[in-house]
């Protein structure tokens, strides 16, 4: 499970399209509907911040914003809660280690995408998210 801090407009179609189911898996497990992935690292800064149903509602719309702007009809209905206006903070070098991360990905699977963000030195974060200084995150597990 990936929930990127990076902004969803540099994924390709199949990045964007796991996001999303991605995004509902971690929606079922904060709803405690799914006995895997109760402990999985990605969801640590989801479950600390104060309503967490309402901080991944948040994510998930702002994946279906970019999923309809490039004409994909992601269902809204899914997301079972009302979206916090609340931000969730992370660390400058939790976004470039993920930057990191997708350039590779995106390198082999989809050199397209990766010739269009091949320029952009500094990426802009997921909406949801107030970039702040540090290292990679303590429950990132670095490869």
């Amino acid at each position: 499970m990936r929930l990127w801090t990076l902004h969803p407009k540099y994924l390709d179609a199949a990045g964007l399209v796991a996001l999303w189911r991605e995004g509902l898996l971690a929606q079922k497990v904060l709803h405690n509907e799914t006995r895997g992935y109760r402990a999985h690292p990605q969801l640590i800064r989801f479950r600390n911040g104060k309503d967490s149903l309402s901080l991944i509602a948040a994510y998930l719309h702002a994946v279906c914003e970019e999923a309809a702007s490039r004409g994909y009809n992601f269902d809204r209905e899914k997301i079972r809660a009302r979206r916090s206006r609340k931000k969730l903070s992370c660390t400058r070098g939790q976004l470039l280690y993920e930057w990191r991360h997708l350039r590779s990905k995106l390198q082999k699977r989809s050199p397209d995408k990766f010739a269009q963000i091949d320029s952009v030195l500094i990426p802009t974060s997921h909406p949801m998210f107030i970039i702040v200084a540090g290292d990679v995150e303590a429950w990132e597990r670095v490869v």
